[in-house]
């Protein structure tokens, strides 16, 4: 008896990444600009491509990215995640054979000049690498769209109000307690939007996301805040994003440590004076291996007591 193996495409994409795109728009003489990296994935209903070499249903990659410019230029792109929308929305109501529909899309960060009256620019502006804005928008036929957003490459640094003590303590343990370290990390954050209404100001709401982070990390500029732990940093960002931003349904963070080591001195006997404060602190900048630091908080269920 002969047994037959066979084989099945359980999972299947493909699309257009690496679309750079500039939008210019115009009110009066004031100019506005929008530059993304986009990118778009779509499945099909079949899979007469991979299997027999049929084309035919194929919307070949280089017209998706024709379509971003096309899209752009017709509604403009208010936002990351509206023009993410208009994207995924059109590979799925002009093409009936696509059942899923990603668009990936990340923000250059650009700020607007201020002359020397403070008055921000109508059209010169200057590339503010703080952090890089990134979203997402996933559209399956019969379903809503999942739009998420997020945060990457936010490096952040404070050199007190921080600690790490109280853990586990046995054979393997090398590290000492800190009681007042310096904290560093690069935030990446991500978080998705449960409900998409048009109260919802994308922009207002990374904004507010973006300054969270920056509040729990930092505190008041005078007096700072403490940490006690990276994850307990962590958990307060997240927990005041979900309560600042209702429409935010989860938030995942992750928080790697990027240490910076007190440089040892000691080696240096015959140069005096070097084992007190001098001009400061001397620090070696380690960033492997690092300390991962991720988790995700979501919305528990709402209960009431009479």
């Amino acid at each position: 008896m002969v047994v037959s193996e066979s084989f099945k495409i359980v999972e299947s994409a493909y699309g257009k990444a690496g679309v750079k795109i500039l939008h210019v728009s115009q009110q009066g003489s004031v100019h506005t600009i929008r530059e993304l990296e986009v990118e778009t994935s779509l499945t099909l209903n079949n899979h007469k491509d991979y299997e027999r070499g049929d084309n035919s249903d194929i919307i070949a990659t280089d017209t998706q990215k024709n379509t971003v410019y096309i899209l752009a230029k017709q509604y403009g792109i208010s936002s990351p995640e509206e023009f993410g929308l208009i994207l995924a929305n059109h590979f799925i109501s002009k093409y009936p054979w696509v059942v899923k529909a990603k668009v990936t899309l990340s923000a250059h960060p650009w700020q607007r000049v201020s002359d020397t009256a403070g008055r921000p620019h109508n059209h010169a502006f200057v590339s503010t690498p703080l952090s890089v804005r990134v979203a997402s928008v996933l559209l399956i036929r019969g379903q809503m769209p999942v739009v998420s957003a997020g945060i990457r490459n936010l490096r952040v640094l404070k050199t007190t109000q921080s600690a790490f003590v109280n853990f586990v303590s046995d054979e393997y343990r090398s590290l000492p307690d800190f009681k007042d370290r310096l904290f560093s990390t690069i935030v990446t954050a991500d978080w998705t939007y449960g409900k998409i209404s048009q109260e919802l100001d994308f922009d207002s709401a990374f904004s507010t996301a973006h300054a969270s982070v920056l509040e729990v990390f930092a505190g008041p500029a005078d007096k700072g805040i403490f940490s006690p732990s990276v994850q307990n940093s962590q958990f307060l960002t997240q927990k005041m994003i979900l309560e600042k931003i209702p429409q935010v349904e989860k938030i995942s963070i992750s928080m790697p440590n990027v240490h910076y080591f007190g440089f040892d001195l000691s080696k240096f006997p015959r140069i005096p004076g070097l084992e007190g404060k001098c001009s400061g602190d001397v620090y070696l900048p380690v960033d492997k291996p690092s300390g991962q630091i991720t988790s995700t908080l979501a919305r528990g269920m709402i209960t009431s007591k009479l």
